[in-house]
């Protein structure tokens, strides 16, 4: 393998949580709101069903081809060619979507905290972070995420406990005013974050305990799930109709929060958030694509790649979206589809074929015999 180092399935659950988090917890209940309304927190509950799927459908390729990402085992289910070019696709998109997801750190840091700072020094400042992690290797990847999670977690619900007596759990009613089409609407953007989950893929041949990968990432689809409802639901009893206004509305609770003129202007904190499940998302990423591109070339050491592969994603988070409002656009119009096709419906069409095939070749070998 081109891995040598290893990680549970604990820290491989603990690790997806602020990937998927890293960056949904401050945009997604403006985007939800936007079509569901006061109904923001069940789209919560309908996208989380696409990352249990999507766990599923990686475990049980994982258990077809146990030693092997969708890179390697791509080329066996499709034939050589056909295979090499669907990992190229998929290296494509993970450099894509990791300079996007730098772009939206930068932009947040930016707009937030340093507008007087060029983007590309917030850019390349995260992304040699994320490759020294990267370099390192997935032991270092992991640990960092194992480290970061309490620092993650423990604030949301710090947040929750200090605005708790000013919540109106009355901006909950009615539910479901309009039936369920604003519900569905609503629960597309999340769904794509869900979606990420299929990048245990890229890890799960790591594992020193694989067979309970596939329950440990249920765990983390679940703990991704509650915690987006509790954060629709603080954002909403607080905010109400306004949620819609707001590109980032748990900044706007953090903003809200006064007690005894001690604890308020707490934006650092969602500004610390921010980064922390930034930089695992960012790293995460960058170590699928640095190790699935040293498969697809067949080399047998990945890290002469992390450095222009770093380039690369600094070219795509500034060259492909100038400007937040694009990044918004694609995120709602473009997103739900283009994410969603990489990462379940493919990998669905490929454990299909897997099974078919693995199942005809049994038939026949019954046959002989």
């Amino acid at each position: 393998m081109i891995e040598k180092g290893k990680i549970s399935s604990l820290h491989l659950a603990m690790m997806m949580y602020p990937t998927i988090l890293g960056t949904a917890v401050l945009v997604l209940p403006g985007m939800m709101a936007k079509y569901a309304k006061n109904d923001l927190w069940l789209s919560s509950i309908l996208a989380s069903l696409a990352g249990f799927l999507t766990v599923y459908i990686a475990s049980r390729l994982h258990r077809l081809f146990p030693k092997e990402t969708i890179i390697q085992y791509s080329q066996r289910i499709l034939g050589t060619f056909a295979g090499k070019t669907l990992g190229f696709i998929y290296l494509f998109f993970y450099v894509h979507l990791t300079g996007i997801i730098t772009r939206e750190y930068a932009d947040f840091i930016i707009s937030m905290f340093l507008p007087l700072t060029p983007i590309s020094v917030v850019i390349t400042s995260m992304l040699l972070v994320a490759a020294m992690a990267v370099w390192g290797g997935v032991e270092v990847v992991g640990r960092t995420a194992v480290v970061f999670f309490p620092v993650f977690t423990i604030p949301l619900v710090f947040f929750v406990i200090l605005v708790y007596t000013d919540l109106n759990p009355r901006n909950l009613l009615p539910v479901m005013e309009h039936g369920i089409i604003p519900v569905i609407k609503g629960a597309l953007m999340p769904e794509t974050w869900f979606s990420e989950f299929f990048l245990m893929s890229f890890f799960l041949p790591m594992l020193t305990d694989s067979e309970k990968g596939m329950k440990w990432g249920m765990a983390s689809v679940t703990g991704v799930a509650l915690t987006m409802v509790l954060i629709n639901l603080v954002t909403l009893f607080l905010l109400g109709q306004e949620i819609t206004t707001f590109t980032y509305p748990l900044m706007e609770v953090a903003r809200y929060i006064s007690i005894a003129d001690f604890f308020e202007n707490l934006q650092s904190v969602v500004m610390m958030l921010w980064v922390l499940g930034a930089f695992v998302k960012i790293s995460v990423f960058f170590y699928a694509v640095a190790l699935g591109t040293g498969q697809w070339l067949n080399l047998s050491d990945y890290r002469p790649l992390v450095l222009p592969l770093g380039f690369l994603v600094f070219l795509f988070s500034l060259w492909d979206l100038p400007n937040l409002s694009v990044l918004a656009h694609f995120q709602e119009k473009v997103g739900p589809y283009y994410l969603t096709s990489i990462q379940i419906v493919i990998p669905l069409l490929l454990l299909l074929i897997a099974v078919v095939r693995r199942r005809s070749r049994k038939a026949k070998e019954a046959d002989r015999r």
